[in-house]
């Protein structure tokens, strides 16, 4: 389920080689990466920062097609942690060094939401106010359709709002709203016509008079002082917005408009449910971010948000003809972002980005070597690796095996692996862990296996998990190490075109993973989550030209891609992207000669 593929139908307002943004990261290290190109661009700035409840929020991912009703079919994994809740000094140490961030980020015109509840919202808006003055102020929304616990019985009222502070520079753009008019008001306009709904509206006799305009039209209005010109009289009666009968004061026609303007209370919005739910706690409704993103920007807009989560205001920007950038420090908010987007017909192009270099260069202090061996240290810790010296490329040993660890700003090489495997042969060691956040794209397992075998030394390849740098990941030693899974693609070349066969994935998971998933797994397809193939990679940007993912109407995956032809003949470099259900990406890199 979920294929697709050929080019996107752009609109003319699109900028050439605009691609939006989906960026895995630290929102810190996302934002400061943004300011030399968006510096005072961005439009619209949305964000649904924690709460600072204290609680452990879990993602539920499936597992399986077929059989997903048969089996458990849910996976729970740490996703988003908010644990500042005895700490609200270092919470707003967190968001206030984001929020000086977003203000130079958004445009001189530009509007700024920032949604919070009862836990956070008084220190919220003083923030706002230190950082954005308090002049730019515009609105305090209550949002009703926040869920509140009505069972419990306390003493006090049951909670059942939120809150978002509205912040505008200049003028800002605005497009007025406007909300349905309530039961009792639809009733009134209970009259209607070629124009549509209306109700009677009496035209005023302020003090009588007695006399009759004769309006030169066939009617004569009944005696009466009628607070109105007589031009006026007659253009009404000529549009047919006045009813005139005798004997009664004459009425006009008030027509049903959009709505009423919109209040700073809304209670029309409900919370997330049905068929909109992704079964992310923290998923707030489409119609909540339409209203925002409607209200105050335009189509071409640039939204931003930097606490995606379940991707809604990305999603909304993209099915509104919105610009879009969106970022979250969490693998599942990115993975469910993704797959929710990619469910949008005709989804214009974006990119996932990783911004882990950025958040890493937290290693590259004053002292450069002092620096390194403290980020050896530890990663070494929460490999629980001993650190060594001595030797060029090993930095630790661990039950046996010796540890090296990649650099922070650059993938993992063959030349890399070559040198160290060189080392360990040189000095008799016959096992080795090679740790690495990013690697080249060549060193996949296969690969790996021929330089082992060449050196005779057993090898392991093991990706530095993203979450080292959360310090609540760390501190909760939710810290596991992967190896790097193996994907078996076979490419099928006719006069169709090429087609793509996924025939095989080994998931590389730890123990700890495998736990997990305990009987959960019938198939080896059922670990994959979603796939996506890029026919002709130059080398440098991967563009999503076909892909496969699970749906909730459609959970099973399909495993061939739909034929792509080629415009000429010669060689063509694939690269296909398979995502495993826990957000791992493993890439495969495909040579075809089509003739």
């Amino acid at each position: 389920g979920g294929g697709g593929g050929g080019k996107h139908p752009l609109p003319d307002w699109w900028p050439e080689g605009w691609r939006n943004k989906l960026i895995w990261g630290d929102n810190k290290y996302v934002l400061s990466s943004l300011l030399d190109e968006f510096a005072g661009k961005v439009d619209l700035i949305y964000i649904d920062p924690p709460f600072a409840t204290g609680a452990d929020f879990s993602y539920r991912a499936t597992i399986g097609d077929v059989d997903i009703q048969k089996l458990p079919s849910s996976l729970e994994e740490v996703a988003y942690r908010d644990t500042w809740r005895d700490k609200p000094s270092l919470y707003l140490s967190f968001l206030y060094h984001r929020l000086l961030l977003l203000k130079e980020l958004l445009g001189p015109e530009g509007s700024m939401y920032v949604h919070c509840d009862w836990r956070m919202n008084r220190f919220v808006r003083l923030l706002m106010d230190e950082v954005f003055g308090e002049s730019k102020f515009v609105n305090e929304i209550i949002w009703q359709g926040a869920i509140g616990n009505t069972s419990a019985k306390s003493r006090k009222f049951i909670k059942s709002h939120e809150t978002l502070f509205l912040y505008r520079n200049g003028n800002g753009e605005w497009h007025d709203i406007f909300q349905e008019y309530s039961e009792a008001s639809q009733k009134l306009y209970r009259y209607s016509d070629s124009k549509g709904r209306y109700r009677l509206g009496p035209v005023d006799s302020p003090g009588g008079g007695g006399y009759v305009y004769d309006l030169g039209l066939g009617e004569k209005l009944p005696s009466g002082g009628y607070r109105m010109p007589i031009e006026t009289a007659r253009r009404w009666l000529k549009n047919g917005e006045l009813v005139v009968e005798a004997g009664r004061v004459p009425s006009r026609k008030l027509y049903m408009g959009e709505g009423v303007r919109c209040r700073d209370v809304w209670s029309d919005i409900g919370a997330t449910q049905g068929r909109e739910s992704l079964n992310y706690p923290t998923q707030k409704p489409a119609s909540l971010l339409n209203r925002v993103i409607s209200a105050s920007s335009s189509e071409g807009g640039i939204i931003l948000d930097v606490f995606a989560g379940s991707g809604t205001t990305c999603a909304v920007a993209e099915a509104a003809g919105r610009r879009w950038i969106g970022a979250d420090l969490g693998r599942f908010a990115i993975q469910t972002t993704r797959k929710r987007l990619l469910d949008i017909p005709d989804c214009k192009p974006f990119e996932v980005l990783n911004l882990g270099r950025y958040e890493r260069r937290y290693w590259q202090g004053v002292n450069a070597r002092e620096a390194i061996w403290e980020y050896y240290r530890f990663i070494l810790d929460l490999y629980d690796a001993q650190q060594i010296s001595g030797f060029t490329h090993l930095h630790g040993q661990k039950a046996g095996r010796m540890v090296h660890v990649g650099a922070t700003d650059a993938p993992v090489t063959r030349d890399e692996l070559a040198a160290t495997l060189a080392e360990c042969a040189a000095n008799g060691i016959s096992a080795l862990d090679m740790l690495g956040w990013e690697w080249e794209m060549g060193l996949n397992p296969a690969g790996k296996d021929e330089l082992a075998r060449e050196h005779g030394v057993d090898v392991h390849l093991l990706n530095i998990p993203r979450e080292v740098m959360d310090e609540r990941a760390v501190e909760a030693g939710d810290i596991h190490f992967f190896e790097l899974s193996v994907a078996d693609v076979h490419a099928h070349l006719d006069d169709r075109g090429l087609v793509l066969e996924l025939a095989n994935f080994l998931p590389a998971v730890d123990e700890y993973m495998q736990q997990k998933v305990q009987g959960k797994v019938g198939k080896w397809s059922d670990w994959i989550d979603y796939w996506s193939v890029d026919f002709d990679y130059d080398g440098d940007t991967f563009v999503n030209r076909w892909q496969a993912y699970r749906t909730r109407r459609e959970p099973s995956l399909m495993l061939r891609s739909d034929p792509f032809q080629y415009d000429s003949p010669g060689p063509k470099r694939i690269v296909v992207k398979v995502i495993d259900i826990f957000g791992n990406d493993t890439t495969v890199d495909l040579e075809v000669d089509v003739p």
